[in-house]
């Protein structure tokens, strides 16, 4: 499982060159330009854990990611099996991420609403104490959707023309979806 999200929050934490650069558009709401994202996630495709498979997530974000990772990807000889596209409301995101909570010791996820945890601010698992990200906010997460609609949308489009893309419901509850 390859996060793009999970990698660039990582190098935020560590204070890295590239986490630096991430935290100024994640903070509002924005993509992190292509050149940084493409290279970051080419470069772990290729490392040894890969090889007999991986599932991306958060990546690619607009076409020219895409056409890039197909690039890529057919240089390897590599191809994607499936694309599969989360289709939820757009109140339903927004109260989905304005709720979450995540463990800072062992990274469970929980929502104030749908999965809360037995004692609030505190971990279940193991009793960290719980944030709420500093993006998960109504402003960002609407900036985040209409970023979504005018730049990611459209690979909807352009794998579903390569017959590839998975439609799902996620609107659903988590079994269910």
């Amino acid at each position: 499982h390859i996060s793009t999200g999970d990698i660039f929050r990582k190098n935020i934490k560590e204070g890295t060159e590239l986490g630096k650069k991430a935290k100024e558009y994640m903070d509002q709401g924005l993509l992190v330009p292509d050149e940084l994202t493409v290279g970051l996630v080419t470069d772990r495709i290729s490392q040894e854990d890969c090889k007999n498979g991986f599932m991306l997530d958060g990546f690619p974000r607009n076409v020219a990611q895409g056409e890039h990772l197909d690039i890529f990807l057919k240089n390897a000889g590599i191809s994607l099996d499936k694309v599969v596209n989360i289709e939820v409301d757009k109140s339903i995101l927004v109260s989905r991420a304005v709720g979450r909570r995540i463990c800072k010791s062992c990274g469970a996820t929980y929502h104030v609403e749908f999965n809360p945890p037995k004692v609030e601010g505190v971990c279940d698992v193991c009793q960290g104490e719980l944030y709420q990200r500093a993006d998960d906010n109504e402003e960002t997460v609407s900036k985040r959707i209409q970023v979504y609609l005018d730049e990611t949308k459209p690979l909807v489009d352009y794998y579903s023309k390569q017959g590839i893309i998975a439609d799902i419901k996620g609107d659903q509850a988590i079994d269910k979806v």
